[in-house]
């Protein structure tokens, strides 16, 4: 007598894996069509058109969002359509934080890439490291100036903390700049000539660029 199993019907995405108990299972060939996935108790069967195209080992317990193919093939290139992304609960709880903190993510996101999963994790860590109010504060301050390298966030957050205020000084202006020599030497430069910028061209005069005299 064949072990006992359970019949499931699935649907194959168009990078040919099926979802099965919160882990995805790629199916070899081309056909995308829906799959039939047999369930013992320790493996699992993806058959199409009563042929068996794939078997697995069942993930352990607790194992979630995981990607399994054949073994001896080559892993499939792409990822499963819908696996959540490794650092979305990490920037969910970041967004909550602040609206501002929700704009910045949206501008540093988009030019991070594939390095936006490590960025998310450090800047959760460092905002467990400090106050709500003063890591708002430090992101608000990249926000302003673009910056998205973790090293200078954390100075921000540093030097907020040493002035107690919440408030970062502005930067020092030496008053006496008019003085030196070299602002002395470009103010005896003479002006340019803006008035060819200031009348308007003649109306037979051919337009700029068109190659005429």
């Amino acid at each position: 007598m064949p072990p006992p199993y359970k019949v499931h019907q699935r649907d194959t995405d168009q990078y040919g894996y099926i979802a099965f108990a919160a882990n995805f299972y790629w199916v070899p060939g081309t056909d995308r069509g829906e799959a039939k996935v047999l369930q013992y108790a320790d493996r699992l069967k993806i058959y199409k058109e009563w042929a068996c195209l794939a078997e697995y080992r069942l993930a352990a317990d607790g194992v979630r969002n995981q990607r399994f193919s054949p073994e001896g093939l080559p892993p499939p290139p792409h990822q499963p359509k819908n696996r959540r992304e490794p650092t979305q609960e990490e920037e969910k709880r970041l967004r909550a934080l602040a609206p501002s903190v929700s704009a910045y993510l949206d501008w540093v996101l988009e030019r991070k890439g594939p390095g936006r999963h490590r960025f998310l994790r450090s800047l959760l860590a460092l905002s467990r490291k400090m106050s709500p109010e003063l890591f708002v504060q430090s992101v608000e301050r990249a926000a302003k100036f673009r910056i998205e390298d973790m090293p200078t966030i954390e100075r921000i957050a540093w030097l907020y903390l040493q002035q107690g205020t919440g408030v970062l000084p502005s930067a020092a202006v030496d008053e006496q700049f008019t003085q030196r020599e070299a602002y002395l030497e470009g103010s005896l430069t003479e002006a340019p000539d803006w008035s060819i910028y200031q009348d308007p061209p003649p109306t037979d005069s051919p337009p700029p660029g068109s190659g005429h005299e």
